[in-house]
């Protein structure tokens, strides 16, 4: 079977969100430049250069600054001839004009972004960086420069979270025009600073029956709307679900690259180190 997608890890956050257990590193002081040349000598020793799909995730990418988002947008499309769908996960508020019609010139023609909620409460609880007004300018800047697939990711069953709350951010996420939602009820991860806060008796989330009454909620709504569910967590329209998701549910072959990345190439499952050090040193030993 041919090798027709690849992940790319940018393991990089302003803040850390505090529910994430990704491979993931607060991005002030950290050696993102020297991260990123390694990254693209380890893209640049891959045996494969047509993809059909290729999706650049984190940590969260546009974390990068302009020069740096530039650089791996360069390095990408210099290695790689993209025939298909190029996504790039991002935040609300990090996703300004230029940064987008940067990605628009590069041939990203999807973009992910974690949205999560509508609710400024809930932003500050998650520890997101975006405000609400973020979400609505960062959706307007990609439909501006022309960016034809946009997903809005959603969570439900969190800290202080009522239905009529979720109710609420699923229906302003809908008023958007948007063409695909993701949407994840909460999990206390091991090492998150909710599990820690948990664990102490700090955090109270909501019980098991409201976050049913959620999902419940979340597949009859999209019923009525024009997103059909493909997946267990995710709605598209027509000729709008993910097509590098699907590379990982029909367990096709697909590779990896950057920190902790994972690939499945030949039957057989790869995943880099996890330490951002040994990731280094090994790509510039090599």
């Amino acid at each position: 079977m041919e090798v027709k997608s690849a992940y790319i890890h940018i393991p990089f956050c302003v803040r850390i969100c505090t529910y994430c257990d990704f491979n993931k590193y607060f991005i002030q002081n950290q050696p993102v430049d020297t991260y990123l040349d390694c990254l693209i000598t380890e893209m640049q020793q891959s045996e494969v250069r047509k993809l059909e799909t290729v999706f650049v995730g984190g940590g969260t990418p546009t974390a990068l600054d302009y020069q740096q988002l530039k650089k791996l947008l360069v390095a990408i499309t210099d290695t790689f001839e993209i025939k298909g769908e190029f996504s790039f996960e991002a935040n609300p508020d990090e996703l300004t004009i230029e940064k987008v019609q940067l990605l628009k010139d590069y041939g990203v023609n999807r973009l992910s972004m974690g949205v999560q909620t509508f609710k400024p409460e809930l932003l500050d609880i998650l520890g997101r960086t975006h405000k609400t007004e973020d979400i609505y300018q960062s959706v307007a800047n990609a439909r501006q420069v022309g960016i034809p697939s946009i997903s809005l990711d959603l969570m439900y069953h969190l800290p202080n979270q009522t239905l009529e709350d979720f109710q609420d951010s699923l229906e302003k996420a809908l008023s958007m025009d948007i063409d695909h939602i993701s949407s994840y009820g909460l999990i206390l991860e091991p090492k998150t600073k909710f599990y820690n806060m948990y664990r102490k008796g700090q955090l109270k989330v909501p019980n098991e029956d409201i976050g049913e009454e959620m999902y419940e909620y979340l597949l009859e709504r999209m019923e009525q709307s024009e997103m059909h569910q493909y997946e267990i967590s995710n709605f598209a329209k027509n000729g709008y679900q993910s097509r590098h998701n699907k590379v990982y549910w029909q367990t096709k072959q697909y590779l990896g690259f950057g920190l902790g990345a994972h690939s499945f190439w030949q039957n057989t499952r790869f995943h880099n180190t996890y330490d951002m050090k040994k990731y280094i040193h090994y790509q510039i030993e090599i």
